[in-house]
């Protein structure tokens, strides 16, 4: 195909111009090239389920720096122009120029990225009259489908808590077979899959379709789930999935949380992470942050300093395009596949015009929490209500949604006032928005949304009610034996491009804007927290919340 040259990469863009591309008139290229050839070769034919493709483009008359080739799934997608359908794409968010493709291209990358495709006729080069761009592109030559040697293959396997006793773990993994599946654990236990999916009819739509509706829409397989039961807390076991007639994953190891209750806990939180290519591809949604963020965390838990992984809120952006949440998956599996991952559902996930989220926004694309709640199933109460609460070692986790209505007398705002109340040990609440009403002594509000990392004073109602002193070693201790408010922390760096700071707040004690994760160990008297860049894994900003004995 045919783009032109863009002056800024779109990896560190929030809308990308490849990301609009499906918004624009798809022809076909003036004065066709009969020499032009694509050729794709791979390590392995047909494709592994993970594995890089050479793209060999031959036979350009005058090559562009603005050439770029596309992915296009399933293989028999319609990209042809769908001139009457262009009303519908209003809500992919550029309105200056309505979507006329009929199916969102997966991915794409200049041809340039090879230098020395630009050299091929350089002397006898001149202006191609073909020369577009991803605003105005058009087809020059397509390839063959290429197939996969097992599309049934058993994939992207996490790990998440069931409850506050640690003795079961449920994994959960996408395969093309909708038949059950097994998981084979510790010493031999073996239990059969529940096997679920959702399909274009539940994504949710208005007077214009959806992304998720209409032409980001992508078949997502079947998801596996599966409880190991009879675990023991902070233990080591091993585990693989999959079944003789579709293949085993590898076998991987995760470990337990410790119990609900016991003396110590190390987790990792963050919010508004996403994904992003691992090759210089351009995508619908990139969050540039993502690469760096998900190897120091994997450093991390392969290091043995995560027992459990909290991910709060705006967890893959794939808002509508729904491949990208195989994308997403494949990711965070070093993470997910080997401890606890916990999630709370962001305005990405759940917000869609007339749909029961509390803001009328278009955020999620139309997948309304569909998407999420079947690749995440936490430990709620029923299908749309996101919030839980789960103890791991000493600390109370109470996870909200501010997608939902949590107003006084809501629903959720009962149960979040008995699980706070009621709530022991060291208290976090966690959250995709921050709010600073909150004062049913939990110790600490975490929460994302705005893409970077603050902390505050004890804060209520806008106001410090106390602020941290400073214990032998410099760091800002909160003392909660003298409890006044809750600190809370912004910590939605760790992926979307980081967000410029307004005027401080008087409240405000902590502002950095660097890609990171919040690195928490906690034990019965108190809780260490640091703020670590994951660029240079150094630690900027550490505090203390002291709790119980002295």
């Amino acid at each position: 195909m045919k783009p032109s040259t863009s002056s800024s990469s779109p990896a560190v863009l929030a809308i990308s111009s490849f990301r609009v591309v499906n918004r624009r008139n798809l022809i076909q290229c003036p004065d066709a090239n009969p020499y032009l050839r694509i050729n794709v070769s791979s390590k392995n034919s047909p494709l592994s389920h993970d594995e890089f493709v050479n793209v060999t483009v031959s036979g350009v008359f005058h090559p562009s720096d603005g050439d770029w080739v596309a992915m296009i799934s399933p293989s028999d997608s319609n990209v042809r122009s769908c001139l009457l359908n262009k009303i519908q794409y209003m809500q992919t968010g550029d309105l200056s120029e309505l979507p006329l493709l009929c199916h969102y291209p997966v991915k794409a990358q200049y041809v340039s990225n090879d230098p020395n495709y630009l050299e091929c006729n350089k002397q006898e080069r001149k202006k191609d009259n073909n020369t577009a761009s991803f605003e105005t592109p058009c087809i020059l030559t397509r390839s063959g489908p290429m197939k996969f040697s097992n599309p049934n293959q058993p994939l992207h396997g996490h790990v998440s808590s069931t409850d506050s006793a640690a003795t079961s773990m449920r994994l959960t993994w996408v395969s093309g077979s909708k038949n059950p599946q097994e998981v084979r654990y510790g010493d031999g236990r073996t239990l059969t899959s529940t096997t679920t999916t959702f399909s274009r009819d539940d994504m949710c739509t208005s007077i214009l379709p959806s992304p998720a509706k209409d032409f980001g829409w992508h078949d997502p397989g079947f998801i596996h789930s599966a409880v190991m039961t009879g675990l023991r807390p902070s233990t080591a076991y091993s585990y693989r999935y999959g079944s003789d007639s579709v293949g085993w994953s590898d076998k991987i190891q995760f470990r337990t949380p410790p119990a609900g209750g016991s003396e110590e806990l190390k987790f990792l939180a963050f919010g508004d992470m996403g994904k992003a290519p691992l090759d210089p591809s351009a995508e619908h949604y990139i969050q540039p942050g993502s690469l760096s963020v998900i190897k120091a965390m994997t450093e991390e838990v392969e290091s043995g300093n995560a027992d459990t992984i909290f991910h709060i809120g705006d967890i893959s952006y794939a808002t509508g395009f729904l491949v990208e949440w195989d994308f997403f998956l494949h990711l965070i599996s070093p993470l997910a596949s080997q401890v606890s991952y916990m999630t709370a559902i962001g305005n990405h996930e759940r917000d869609y015009i007339n749909s029961g989220s509390v803001y009328g926004t278009p955020d999620s694309g139309g997948e309304c929490g569909v998407a999420y709640e079947t690749y995440f199933p936490m430990p709620t109460s029923a299908k749309d209500k996101p919030w839980y609460s789960i103890e791991q070692g000493p600390v109370h986790f109470t996870v909200i949604s501010t997608e939902h209505d949590w107003a006084e007398n809501s629903e959720q705002y009962k149960w979040m006032e008995r699980d706070i109340f009621f709530g022991r040990s060291i208290e976090n609440s966690m959250a995709s928005f921050c709010w600073t009403q909150t004062n049913y002594k939990a110790d600490m509000v975490l929460c994302g949304h705005v893409h970077n990392y603050e902390r505050t004073c004890s804060v209520y109602e806008s106001n410090c009610l106390a602020m941290p002193s400073k214990d032998r070693n410099g760091i800002d201790t909160y003392d909660h034996n003298n409890f006044s408010a809750p600190l809370h922390a912004v910590i939605g760096m760790a992926g979307f491009s980081l967000d410029n700071f307004s005027q401080p707040r008087r409240w405000s004690l902590v502002r950095i804007s660097e890609f990171g994760f919040l690195r928490g160990y906690a034990t019965m008297e108190d809780i260490n927290l640091e703020f670590v860049n994951s660029n240079t894994r150094q630690v900027q900003d550490s505090f203390r919340i002291t709790k119980g004995q002295k």
